[in-house]
C-alpha cells in the first residue's frame, strides 16, 4: 500500500493502481483549472455518510466538467462498447474531484449519469411511451433531466460513514450483516459469473442471483468467513428470507427518484412511470 501526500482528501492509504487513478485524477483538475473550463459541483444522494471518513466520496459532491469532443470520441468508441465499459469511461473522463471510482455506490452512479447527460446534451430527453390508457397509441414528451430529485431517506437510521447494515432474518431468524453494491463490487459479480459460464451452460441455471447475494453478505451470525457464507446463501438462505434481504438492500440504497407522471393526451388520465432508457439517452437522435 502506498501512502499519498496531504494534498489527498483526508490522507488514505490507497493501492498503487488507486495512486496512480488518484495522480490521472489531480492532472485532470490542474488541466481544467489552467484552461478555465466550466464545471459544476453535484450532489450524491448518499451525501456522502456511507463512505468511510478518509474517503473523497465522504463530503457527498463531486465536480465534473461538461463534456467535449473528447468524450464524444469515448461514447462513439466500438471497443468500449462492445466491452460493457463505456458509461464507465465516460463518467470516469467527466469527473475531476480525486476519488476511487470503485467505492461509488449505484445510487450516486445514477447520479453522476444524470449529470453527465445534461452536461453532455442538456437536460432535454425526448422519449416516445406507449400510452397505458390507449391501446397501440404511443406519446411523444420531453423530460427535464435536472427535475430529477434523490429519494426520500431516513439517514437518522443509519450509523454514518459505514457501508454496513444488520438484519434478524424473518423466517430463520439468522443475524445478517450486508453492505450496498459499489461499482467494485458489481465488477467483481460479473467477473465472477463470467467465470462460471461454462457451468451456466451446462446446467442451464444463471448463478448471478446468489452470486450477488454472496458479495453482499459480510457475516451471517458473526461469522464474516467468505466461505461461510457462500455456503450459507447456497444451502440455508431460505427464498422469503432472501426476498426480505433484497427489500432492505433497495430500501437502504440511496438513489435518484427516475420516476415521472405520464398523463395521457387521449384520455387524460395519469400514472406514474420509470423514466425510460433507451440509447438515445447517451445517444440523442442516435
Amino acid at each position: 500500500m502506498a501512502q499519498v501526500n496531504d494534498n489527498h482528501p483526508k490522507g488514505a492509504e490507497l493501492s498503487d493502481a488507486q495512486l496512480k487513478e488518484f495522480a490521472l485524477q489531480q492532472h485532470k483538475q490542474q488541466e481544467v483549472k489552467q484552461s478555465k473550463f466550466p464545471t459544476e459541483i453535484i450532489e450524491l444522494p448518499s451525501k456522502g455518510l456511507l463512505y468511510p471518513e478518509t474517503s473523497a466520496l465522504s463530503s457527498g459532491k463531486v465536480e465534473m466538467k461538461y463534456m467535449t469532443a473528447r468524450e464524444e470520441d469515448i461514447l462513439t468508441s466500438a471497443s468500449l462498447i462492445k466491452q460493457g465499459i463505456v458509461l464507465d469511461k465516460l463518467f470516469q473522463s467527466l469527473i475531476i474531484t480525486p476519488i476511487d471510482y470503485n467505492e461509488l455506490l449505484v445510487g450516486d452512479k445514477n447520479a453522476i449519469m444524470i449529470a453527465a447527460r445534461v452536461l453532455g446534451y442538456g437536460k432535454e430527453y425526448e422519449v416516445e411511451i406507449a400510452d397505458p390508457f390507449s391501446q397501440d397509441d404511443k406519446q411523444k414528451l420531453i423530460i427535464d433531466l435536472t427535475s430529477i430529485e434523490a429519494k426520500e431517506y431516513d439517514f437518522d437510521s443509519i450509523t454514518p460513514y459505514e457501508n454496513e447494515f444488520e438484519v434478524t432474518l424473518p423466517i430463520s431468524k439468522r443475524l445478517l450483516k450486508f453492505q450496498l453494491m459499489s461499482h467494485g463490487l458489481e465488477a467483481k459479480v460479473k467477473a465472477d459469473v463470467k467465470s462460471q459460464l461454462k457451468m451456466t451452460k451446462a446446467s442451464g441455471i444463471d448463478r448471478e442471483f446468489s452470486t450477488r447475494m454472496k458479495y453482499l453478505i459480510t457475516s451471517v451470525d458473526g461469522n464474516d468467513d467468505k466461505q461461510y457464507i457462500n455456503n450459507f446463501v447456497d444451502n440455508e438462505l431460505f427464498a422469503q428470507d432472501s426476498r426480505f434481504v433484497r427489500d432492505q438492500i433497495k430500501q437502504k440504497t440511496p438513489d435518484m427518484d427516475m420516476s415521472f407522471v405520464f398523463t395521457s393526451n387521449i384520455t387524460g388520465e395519469s400514472q406514474i412511470m420509470d423514466i425510460p432508457m433507451d440509447v438515445s439517452f447517451f445517444w440523442p437522435r442516435a
